[in-house]
């Protein structure tokens, strides 16, 4: 037993774990009931954990009914016996969309992966989603055929050298490697994290995620596909970038074409945020989300177009 950081970060809502039983393996759910108001889903990025997502729900109304699953093989989900293609987490978050709120539309907000399966399934299915904030979760760039040959050559040769779990020296070890990663992460965050993140081996922190999630999949990503089911989308739509993300600098005809494929698109941007802005801004991302809410709270379902906002704090 390694000597762990103790969290400076002190959850201001508290937590309620729990675990469901979604598609044959137990998935589990960080969930901070309000007792009334519509099912408002937190849906990670590749890597993390619905755990950290509570700086985030501190900085949320507390009348919000929020509920962050940890995808299969993250977290303290169950890892699968077989692969983890990406139509599995939009599997997963059907039948916890309907086992949630079956019999109303739920909202989703999504980082980056998530983002990704959150749109996705807005456009599958438009009639269980009435609003949607996607954190970085803009589709990938486009593939060609031609990158088909290499793509499959590396995944054929990471089926013969299977990937092995992250372990760290020490917890202190981890913390400043995730806060060298990530110079914008407040200490007390970076504690946080690590605590979610990882777990205790003989040999040190050992992260929680089954290593197969770094094998790449063996269907390249079509971009094509993706924007078709965005053209099918219904719900409000509120896209979150910060100015400090490698997503700031993607081509901008690409983001374009992305951004006309939704009806009623607002884009925030965060100054001084990264990437990972909830762990970072939390309250700046809860600042941006909330006034989309209360947008439409007010004002029914506008049509954003393509309004953008920029904000600081």
């Amino acid at each position: 037993m390694h000597d762990k950081v103790a969290p400076a970060y002190l959850p201001r809502r508290a937590v309620c774990p729990e675990t469901l039983q979604i598609r044959g393996l137990a998935l589990h759910l960080h969930r901070w009931p309000s007792g009334n108001g519509p099912v408002c889903l937190l849906l990670h990025g590749w890597m993390d954990t619905g755990a950290t997502f509570q700086f985030l729900v501190d900085a949320l109304p507390a009348n919000w009914e929020l509920i962050a699953p940890d995808w299969r093989g993250f977290g303290r989900s169950a890892w699968a016996s077989g692969n983890y293609y990406f139509q599995e987490y939009l599997a997963d978050l059907d039948a916890l969309v309907t086992m949630l709120s079956p019999d109303q539309p739920v909202r989703l907000v999504g980082h980056s992966m998530g983002g990704n399966v959150a749109c996705l399934y807005a456009g599958i299915r438009p009639d269980r989603v009435d609003r949607l904030i996607s954190l970085e979760g803009f589709g990938l760039p486009p593939t060609t055929p031609d990158s088909a040959p290499i793509h499959y050559r590396s995944w054929l040769r990471e089926q013969t050298a299977p990937m092995q779990q992250r372990v760290y020296a020490t917890w202190p070890a981890f913390v400043t490697r995730l806060q060298r990663s990530n110079p914008r992460l407040p200490a007390d965050h970076a504690a946080f994290i690590a605590q979610a993140w990882a777990e205790d081996s003989p040999q040190g922190p050992r992260l929680r995620a089954d290593p197969r999630h770094r094998t790449r999949s063996p269907i390249p990503y079509r971009l094509d596909e993706a924007r078709a089911c965005w053209r099918h989308i219904q719900a409000p739509t509120l896209w979150i970038m910060g100015t400090e993300s490698p997503f700031a600098r993607l081509d901008p005809a690409l983001m374009a074409e992305n951004r006309r494929c939704f009806a009623s698109l607002r884009e925030t941007r965060l100054t001084g945020c990264g990437h990972m802005m909830h762990h970072e801004r939390p309250q700046a991302v809860a600042n941006a989300i909330t006034d989309f809410m209360d947008a439409l709270d007010h004002d029914g379902a506008p049509r954003f177009g393509n309004r953008r906002d920029e904000f600081g704090g």
